[in-house]
C-alpha cells in the first residue's frame, strides 16, 4: 500500500503550503496576501502533483476521500504521515529563519488563530467545519468527479483563498489539521490545549464528512418514475396510456371506368 511517489508528493505539497502560507503571515502580508498565498500554492501543486497523489496536502481532504472510497484507508495512513511531516518541517524551518533574524521573534503570526479560538471554541469549530465543507465539496465535484476539467486546480485553490478571506479573522481558517499542527509545535495554539484538536482537527473532519454525504446525494442518478409507483398504479397507467388501435376500414376501390372505343 505504501507508494513512495505519493508520499514524496504529499510531503512536498504540504511543506510548500505551510511554508508559503504561514510565511506570508509572518512577514505581515495581510489577510488578502495570506489568502492568496495559500490559494495559489494549493492550485499550483494541484497541477504539479495532482496526477501522482491527487495533491491532498490536507489530512481532512484525505479523510473525506477515504470515506468516499477514492483512496483506501491503508493508503490514507501514509498520506497523513507525509502531510504532518511536511507541515512540521516547514514550521521548523520558518522558526529557524525567524529566530536567526531576531531571536526575540516567534512564528506566532503564522499560526492559525482568530478571535473565536479562545473566546468561543465550539463556534470556532463550526466555522472550521463549514469552511472545510466548502473546500472538500469543491474537490469532490471538480477533481474527483472530473467536472472541473482543466480548471479544477484553480477552482480548488480559489475555494481555499475565499475561505481564508472570510474565516481568517475568526479562526485563522486552517481547514487543515497539518497546517495547524506544524506551527502549533513552535507557537500558540499549544499542542497541549484540547481546543486545538476540537477546533482544528475535529472541525475539519466533520466538515469533510458532510461534504462526502452531500456529494454522494447529488451525484447519484435521479430516481425514475417507476420507483415511485407500485404495481397497481402501473396497471392503472397502462390502462390509460395503452390504447389498442383498431384497424381503419378498407374502402372498396371503384371499378375503373371503361373506355369507349370510337369507331371511325
Amino acid at each position: 500500500m505504501f507508494n513512495s511517489k505519493v508520499f514524496v508528493a504529499e510531503f512536498i505539497g504540504t511543506f510548500a503550503l505551510v511554508f508559503v502560507g504561514a510565511g506570508a503571515g509572518i512577514v505581515n502580508a495581510g489577510l488578502v496576501g495570506v489568502a492568496l498565498a495559500h490559494g495559489f500554492t494549493l492550485a499550483v501543486f494541484a497541477y504539479a502533483y495532482g496526477h501522482i497523489s491527487g495533491s491532498h496536502v490536507n489530512p481532512a481532504v484525505t479523510f473525506g476521500l477515504a470515506l468516499n472510497g477514492t483512496v483506501k484507508w491503508g493508503q490514507a495512513i501514509f498520506y497523513w504521515i507525509a502531510q504532518f511531516a511536511g507541515a512540521i518541517l516547514a514550521a521548523f524551518l520558518l522558526k529557524t529563519l525567524v529566530t536567526t533574524v531576531d531571536p526575540t521573534l516567534t512564528i506566532q503570526a503564522g499560526a492559525t488563530v482568530g478571535v473565536l479560538t479562545e473566546q468561543a471554541p465550539l463556534l470556532a469549530m463550526t466555522v472550521e467545519a463549514i469552511l472545510t465543507f466548502f473546500l472538500v465539496n469543491t474537490i469532490l465535484h471538480t477533481a474527483v468527479a472530473g467536472k472541473g476539467g482543466a480548471l479544477a486546480g484553480w477552482a480548488i485553490g480559489t475555494t481555499l483563498a475565499f475561505a481564508i478571506l472570510v474565516g481568517g479573522p475568526f479562526t485563522g481558517a486552517s481547514l487543515n489539521p497539518a497546517r495547524t499542527f506544524g506551527p502549533a509545535l513552535f507557537s500558540a495554539p499549544s499542542i497541549s490545549n484540547v481546543y486545538t484538536y476540537v477546533i482544528y482537527f475535529f472541525g475539519p473532519l466533520v466538515g469533510s464528512t458532510f461534504a462526502v454525504l452531500v456529494f454522494n446525494f447529488l451525484d447519484k442518478p435521479e430516481d425514475s418514475v417507476d420507483d415511485f409507483l407500485d404495481d397497481d398504479d402501473e396497471d392503472d397507467i397502462d390502462e390509460v396510456l395503452i390504447v389498442e388501435e383498431e384497424p381503419a376500414p378498407v374502402k372498396a376501390k371503384k371499378p375503373a371506368a371503361r373506355r369507349k372505343t370510337v369507331k371511325e
